[in-house]
């Protein structure tokens, strides 16, 4: 992020403070367009008020001096995912129109590719900014399983479901939580995720095909997921053996990256 030479946390705060008043104002139009019912209203303010208060909390932490154009562009888009799982609460009760879920959808997936080039011409990678978009992607991913579930069946929440569950398993496994090399493979798995999970949820293909692409979907994920966890694996072994060779050398520390060094040079590749 481009910073200043003082730090005012109130004008960062206020940028999180207007992506909740959009939010409740998309909410609004989506209510008076589709008579949306009380499923999709209270998921829609739940997810405004959560988003919220996490990034609010996570700017506090980070202290950073300027919230930039990049993060403004994801507030964006995580404004469109919250009228998306708005629009899939709603469907428990009544069907919503597939192209206005389709084209909130297909938006914040475009704007997907764009909140990192800003990033990237303004000089304002960070890891706050890199984990903000991972979070809205992996959101975006698990609302458009759930939806898709619904036609298809429930073995397609183990898209959506798989990040968290990683995150799960790295609480009791901490050598999952090691730092991941960039990988061009894994984050094109990643931008496939969205895409696949829309063309089967468009349902304007047979079901047949349907369930073909969101099988493509979760196998594509399953070898990415396993080849990263293999990888950490391997990774943890040697550095037990390094740092034990380490210690019969006399050093006394083994320098590596840190998640958030990791986190900003992925930013800066994708």
């Amino acid at each position: 992020m481009a910073l200043n030479n003082t730090y005012d946390a109130r004008l960062v705060q206020q940028e999180t403070a207007v992506g909740a008043g959009v939010q409740i104002l998309l909410l609004a139009l989506l209510g008076t367009a589709i008579g949306m019912g009380p499923a999709g209203w209270l998921t829609g303010l739940v997810f405004a008020i959560a988003t919220w208060a996490v990034l609010s909390r996570a700017l506090h932490r980070s202290r950073l001096r300027s919230f930039g154009a990049a993060n403004r562009v994801t507030l964006g888009r995580a404004t469109l995912v919250g009228g998306v799982t708005a629009l899939v609460a709603d469907s428990f009760e009544s069907s919503p129109p597939v192209s206005l879920l389709v084209g909130l959808t297909a938006v914040a997936l475009i704007l997907d590719g764009v909140d990192g080039k800003v990033a990237r011409r303004t000089g304002t990678t960070s890891a706050l900014g890199a984990r903000f978009d991972m979070e809205v992607d992996a959101f975006l991913i698990l609302v458009l399983s759930v939806y898709v579930s619904m036609s298809l069946g429930p073995w397609v929440l183990l898209i959506g479901a798989m990040r968290y569950a990683f995150v799960a398993a790295a609480r009791l496994l901490p050598w999952l939580n090691a730092p991941l090399p960039p990988s061009t493979a894994r984050k094109t798995v990643a931008a496939l995720q969205g895409i696949l999970l829309l063309v089967a949820g468009a349902d304007l293909l047979p079901t047949a095909a349907n369930f073909a692409v969101a099988l493509l979907s979760l196998t594509l994920l399953v070898w990415s997921f396993g080849r990263d966890v293999l990888w950490l694996r391997r990774s943890s072994r040697l550095r037990v053996v390094g740092t034990a060779s380490a210690e019969d050398d006399g050093m006394d520390e083994v320098l590596e990256p840190s998640a958030e060094e990791i986190l900003v040079e992925t930013a800066r590749a994708a």
